[in-house]
């Protein structure tokens, strides 16, 4: 018998009783008189760690599916605020094992990113911090339901932010502005509001920081980052690249666009139009699209049939946008059922599939590495990104499943759109430093910061005079930027990644499958630029693998005459 999500018990953990019964562990693991006695004992307190994990995921997923449920946004609230209880009962475990007689066969046992994983954790929290970081999750949970609070009324509905999607490709120019205008209405509407929340946020995080010893936020959020093996240096030299060998091509790519849909000028609500003829978008509604994801995933290899034969008989998919949902997509992972479980919004547009294939390139990183160290369930957030970036280009040869006549038009505009972010992603992280290296500035100053990024790099940007968006508050809607500080820049060193496995498969499919699959079954049992070495991947940091990869889509785009799609 199959155990379905909506089956999977949730009660909330007595933190008390737990605290106790790892006390008492961590006595048994220090008086342990070898390394495979202390192993024993963390199997035990694993055990405890992914019920403690799974309970807060399903709180967590439960809560945004729904976020007018309130016994689900209580419990939410629950783990927002004992989130730093639920780190110090962590720390117990790792201060345990980083000072273990048997350290060393624990690394050959366990591996040395553990080790690494629970140095950061340690650097990253003590109880000094306890009630800053309850203020960070209360800051950051308040920005994420006043947006999927959001309701708009527009073309005769009510809509919320993520029905807006339709609308900001329709082929008539009025309706796509209209619909901009209405969005930014209700964020104009928000502004101060938002821009308080993330002030407020970023003099917390400083706080946080400073009273932990580092110089500012941003030494902290690496650590919390989990950035093991590249620094802020390599990241900003990354950066430059982009700004050098991605945005002239971004500002050709958009020209091009003018003059395909036929534009005197291109302005902001227009870059989501791609075609006269309209953009691709999926045939038929959310039930077919999941059947085609059945026959796709059949076909592409035994593993990933698998893996969505298992996803869909325990209903671990809720992808449709619906009123008091919260926006965006998301993977998660939940331990004691062994599960995936992936979260979206579909709304019409080619962006249902594409959430689909890339949510499920996590989802199945993390079916096919389920370990037995939980910290290994999920690699850093930029590995990650590779697994789910690198999907979407694995399942091209599909895509006629789902755009039919219009897969073509789909290919260009998925190429261009990836290309196009990465100066943009790239913007988000600059910002991010900039912000947390003078967190004393005004609301009004970050986001004249914002228009100064916006120039270096998207130039071709023309908001039309639309307000709030040309005093500076794109960044508002980036909810990476409020929940998960730093975990922007990750998207941009994955897309290098992926993009190298797109020419990979375009030369061997099979070879370039078979190192991806390796690569998931190794989950974060590596940091990045060793999971990439694994995969026979060059690192984004390396001189000239951005400019390689950029000049080969060059000549993928340019050999497409896209005033014919």
């Amino acid at each position: 018998m199959v155990t379905k999500f909506h089956d999977y018990k949730y009660e909330r953990p007595d933190l008390q009783q737990i605290s106790k019964e790892v006390s008492e562990l961590i006595e048994k693991f220090n008086a342990a008189d070898s390394a495979k006695a202390q192993s024993k004992v963390v199997d035990e307190l694993n055990k405890i760690f992914n019920h403690l994990d799974t309970m807060e995921t399903l709180a967590n997923i439960r809560a945004s599916i729904d976020t007018k449920d309130e016994f689900y946004d209580t419990e939410r609230n629950f783990f927002d605020e004992y989130d730093p209880v639920i780190t110090e009962i962590n720390n117990k475990y790792y201060d345990a094992i980083l000072n273990s007689d048997f350290r060393f066969e624990l690394e050959d046992l366990y591996g040395r990113q553990l080790f690494a994983l629970a140095e950061n954790e340690l650097k990253s929290y003590d109880s000094s911090i306890k009630e800053l970081v309850q203020e960070e999750n209360r800051l950051s949970t308040r920005y994420s339901k006043l947006l999927a609070a959001a309701e708009i009324e527009f073309d005769g509905k009510v809509l919320n932010l993520s029905e807006f999607g339709p609308y900001m490709q329709d082929s008539d120019r009025n309706t796509r502005k209209e619909a901009t205008l209405a969005v930014q209405g209700f964020m104009g509407d928000k502004l101060d509001e938002i821009d308080d929340i993330y002030d407020r946020l970023v003099k917390t995080r400083d706080k946080i920081a400073k009273t932990l010893g580092y110089e500012d936020f941003v030494e902290l959020g690496y650590v919390r980052m989990n950035r093991i093996d590249y620094d802020r240096d390599m990241v900003e030299k990354f950066r430059n690249q982009v700004a050098e060998y991605v945005v002239p091509l971004v500002t050709k790519l958009k020209e091009r666009q003018r003059r395909r849909i036929g534009l005197s000028d291109l302005k902001s609500y227009d870059e989501s139009f791609d075609f006269l003829t309209g953009n691709a978008a999926p045939k038929g509604d959310t039930e077919d699209i999941m059947e085609n994801g059945a026959k796709m995933y059949k076909e592409l290899s035994s593993e990933t049939d698998e893996f969505y034969t298992f996803m869909t008989d325990r209903e671990l998919f809720d992808v449709e946008a619906k009123k008091g949902k919260e926006g965006g997509g998301y993977c998660t992972f939940i331990p004691e059922y062994d599960s995936p479980f992936i979260f979206s919004n579909f709304n019409g547009t080619l962006d249902d599939v594409t959430v689909l294939t890339h949510e499920a390139g996590h989802a199945f990183q993390t079916y096919m590495s389920r370990f037995d160290v939980p910290e290994y369930q999920l690699p850093t957030f930029e590995s990650a990104e590779i697994h789910s970036m690198s999907m979407e280009y694995f399942t091209y040869p599909w895509m006629d499943l789902f755009f039919e006549e219009d897969t073509d038009k789909f290919k260009f505009s998925h190429m261009a759109d990836n290309i196009s972010f990465l100066p943009y992603g790239v913007a988000v992280d600059e910002f991010q430093h900039i912000v947390y290296e003078n967190p004393e500035m005004t609301p009004a100053e970050r986001r004249n910061e914002w228009k100064k990024l916006e120039e270096k790099y998207l130039p071709h940007r023309d908001y039309d005079g639309i307000e709030p968006l040309v005093d500076g508050s794109f960044w508002h809607r980036q909810g990476h930027v409020f929940g998960a500080p730093f975990y922007y820049i990750d998207y941009t060193l994955a897309q290098v990644c992926a993009l190298q496995f797109w020419q990979r498969a375009n030369e061997d499919f099979e070879a370039a499958w078979k190192d991806y699959v390796a690569l998931c079954k190794l989950g974060g049992s590596l940091p990045f630029n060793a999971l990439v070495n694994v995969a026979g991947l060059r690192s984004p940091f390396e001189e000239g693998s951005l400019k390689e990869v950029i000049e080969e889509a060059d000549r993928y785009l340019e050999a497409i005459d896209d005033t014919k799609l």
